[in-house]
Order: structure tokens, then C-alpha cells, then sequence
């Protein structure tokens, strides 16, 4: 794992943005995310931004989707890059995106296409495009907790990759392939820096340890 320095500057970063509402999906800045696009609105959201400047927003949207009405978002996504790009001969696409900034949407606005844009504001999250410093956090503490929960969720896991991993890397690596909830995903994103998402992180996992234990107790305990 090794932490690439962002391809934009903050002024380069476009404020009109394609968004791609997608439940318990989390870019952060510096992440690398990968999707297969196979709805059509979608698919001409990303031939589109491929024509333009390669930027979507990634975001969750706070309600699933009814018929005819565009669910509600939540309010800070983050861009990313179209990093790598291929075409199937069907016309569907695996993309890879590379977290560049989150923002802050301000409004939606009006369009003619089929997906979603928005107008967004960089402006709370400009550290993201910063070089970052070595993050100061209890790395024993959330790799502890962490060893734990995938057990608990059985998901096997390259320790030695872990082990070696640069500290920011390793925290945003986390956060975006956890299968956290998708309000405890949100929470990640809107951590101010790596060692609040750290701590964060940490302790949703030692919540859901703890669930678990009392589940346990629950079920053994005898009946009267």
C-alpha cells in the first residue's frame, strides 16, 4: 500500500459535479475504488465525465430509491478521478476511481441528463489535498479491535500487508472495505483527519465486538 500525492489542485477541482448516490460505499482521498457501471443513466454519467474532466462524486443516499423520486443524500461526498477506464462490448464500464477531495453539496441543480449534479464546496476539506503527515494514532488498539472483528466477521486478511501498511493509508484502506453500516460509513468520511477516523473506526468495531458478546451471553443464559 503506498499513498499517491493528488493529481489536482484546489482550484482545478470542478464545482459542478456528476453524482453517483450509492449506498455503503466509501471513497476517501487517496483511495483507490473500484465499480463495475451497468445502469444505463450511469453509464452515460461516466462517458460523459470521461469527455470532460474524469470527475464524479461519489455520496450515499440517506433513503433507498423509490420510483419517481430521487432519494434524499446525504450532504459530503467525495470527488473522485477515473483513474482506469474499460468498455465492455456491451457498453458497460469498470472504472477505478481515485479519491481526490470530499465536498460539501450545496445545492442540486437542474439537469437534462439522466444521473444527478450538483454544485459542492471544497472549502471545509482543503487539507485533503495537502501532503499529509504521519498521522499520530493507538495503532495497537485499532489493530487489536481489528483482528477481532474480522474475525467475527469471517474475512480473511493479508496480515503481513497490514502490518507493513503506512498509518493513513491503512486507516482510509479500512474504512473503505469494512463492511461497516452505511450511517457508520458516512461517520468515517466526515472525520476530520486520519487520527479522528482512526478512533472512530476503532471504536465501531469494539461496539460490534461487544454486541456480539452480549448476543452470546444472551443465548446462553439458562431459562427459568
Amino acid at each position: 500500500m503506498s499513498e499517491e500525492r493528488q493529481p489536482f489542485a484546489f482550484d482545478e477541482l470542478p464545482r459542478r459535479l456528476p453524482i453517483f448516490p450509492l449506498n455503503g460505499v466509501l471513497l476517501l482521498p487517496g483511495g483507490r475504488l473500484p465499480l463495475h457501471i451497468f445502469e444505463p443513466r450511469y453509464r452515460a454519467m461516466t462517458g460523459d465525465a470521461m469527455a470532460g474532466a474524469r470527475i464524479i462524486g461519489m455520496i450515499q443516499p440517506q433513503e433507498e430509491e423509490r420510483k419517481g423520486r430521487p432519494p434524499a443524500i446525504y450532504r459530503t461526498g467525495c470527488a473522485g478521478l477515473i483513474d482506469a477506464f474499460s468498455e465492455t462490448k456491451d457498453g458497460r464500464y469498470f472504472i477505478t476511481l481515485l479519491g481526490l477531495c470530499r465536498f460539501e453539496v450545496l445545492e442540486e441543480l437542474p439537469a437534462a441528463t439522466a444521473y444527478r449534479q450538483v454544485l459542492v464546496s471544497y472549502a471545509r476539506f482543503r487539507r485533503d489535498l495537502e501532503p499529509a503527515a504521519r498521522p499520530a494514532i493507538d495503532r495497537p488498539r485499532l489493530l487489536t479491535a481489528l483482528k477481532a472483528y474480522l474475525h467475527l466477521k469471517e474475512i480473511p486478511a493479508d496480515w503481513q500487508a497490514i502490518e507493513e501498511a503506512e498509518t493513513g493509508v491503512l486507516v482510509n484502506s479500512l474504512a473503505m472495505v469494512c463492511p461497516f453500516e452505511a450511517n457508520e460509513k458516512q461517520a468515517l468520511l466526515e472525520a476530520a483527519d486520519v487520527p479522528e477516523r482512526a478512533r472512530v473506526m476503532t471504536a465501531l468495531m469494539e461496539m460490534a465486538l461487544l454486541g456480539a458478546a452480549a448476543g452470546e451471553e444472551g443465548r446462553s443464559a439458562p431459562l427459568n
